[in-house]
């Protein structure tokens, strides 16, 4: 089975290994460590071809991260790697996945090694933006990805709508078959009308017919066209909260926004396709947390049933009567 060099690649936050002729123009003193560096890498391809069975997007980042090791230290010493990892100035997290890495790469090649002990994440902050902000956003892009980023509001990951073919979608009833992901567990949403009909539009004007055919581009993909109509949406609403939004957060809306409709936070893990009630936990806090601001919500009325469906399908919450006048509320 061939495999490829998925390392150099333009863009991968590792810098590339010198050319051969590049290697050549050097001293003569540093050619050994030329030398060592061609070992370490033809293990790290006998390594790649030994995980096989992963996905592409995991083959290419453990290649980035053991050519990265590589370049500093000898991947045949371990004890070298490992007081190399701990002595980086980067986040616990990539230290572990460096050293999941590292782990791989040893039992692929036969060296004697354990991994340490998995080191404690930084706690971070998960920012739960409003509808109002989350909307300017997806006004701001193209047709494409306004479709892609509507279906990001209803809690899929950019993994899992990269993988969304015709035969997951039914476009008559508004139901998603959300695929597996790595991460998560699959699952089937129900879309509201107006993105069912936002999604149709977009097949037709695709004119996909395969049933097999993916209808969005890759994850990596997804997430960097986040980041440019971000900028966008920066300059056109001079809003600097804009610039604070990552893709995620729009998850994080989704669940915080579901719980506090709900409050059955079994229906919320569903809905995010958690294989684990504790992820899912988390929303309860930031719930309580959004509670208390009761000046973040848009207020609406209706006075006939045909109103109040109206309202309920756009997200509203009955709150109460006045006067014979239904009141409704929706966060911002």
């Amino acid at each position: 089975m061939g495999v490829g060099l998925p390392g150099f690649e333009p863009g991968s936050r590792e810098p590339k290994s010198p050319s051969l002729d590049q290697t050549s123009r050097q001293p003569l003193l540093q050619s050994l460590e030329s030398i060592q560096s061609i070992n370490d890498f033809a293990l790290i391809v006998k390594t790649i071809a030994k995980l096989q069975h992963l996905s592409k997007s995991n083959q290419k980042a453990i290649w980035r991260r053991l050519a990265c090791l590589s370049k500093r230290v000898s991947l045949r010493v371990p004890g070298e790697v490992e007081r190399f990892i701990y002595s980086m100035n980067c986040k616990n997290v990539y230290k572990n996945k460096l050293f999941e890495a590292y782990e791989r790469f040893a039992i692929a090649n036969e060296i004697c090694y354990k991994k340490p002990k998995k080191l404690k994440s930084e706690q971070f902050i998960i920012n739960v933006p409003t509808e109002e902000r989350i909307d300017n956003m997806i006004d701001c892009c193209g047709w494409v990805y306004k479709t892609v980023y509507n279906l990001s509001k209803y809690g899929l990951r950019p993994d899992e709508i990269a993988k969304l073919t015709l035969r997951s979608v039914d476009l008559e009833n508004g139901r998603i078959n959300v695929p597996t992901s790595k991460l998560g567990a699959q699952r089937t949403i129900q879309i509201p009308p107006r993105i069912r009909d936002i999604l149709r539009d977009y097949v037709g004007r695709k004119e996909i017919h395969s049933i097999d055919k993916r209808l969005f581009g890759s994850a990596a993909k997804i997430k960097e066209n986040w980041r440019a109509y971000r900028k966008r949406a920066y300059v056109k609403f001079h809003d600097a909260e804009l610039l604070k939004i990552r893709l995620y957060d729009v998850r994080h809306w989704f669940a915080t926004m579901n719980y506090i409709r709900t409050k059955d936070i079994f229906r919320v893990k569903y809905l995010l396709g958690h294989r684990r009630l504790e992820n899912t936990l988390i929303y309860i806090h930031l719930a309580e947390g959004l509670s208390d601001y009761s000046g973040d919500y848009i207020c609406a009325t209706a006075k006939t049933v045909s109103e109040a469906a109206k309202l309920i399908e756009q997200g509203f919450d009955y709150v109460t009567d006045v006067d014979g006048v239904k009141l409704f509320r929706k966060r911002k």
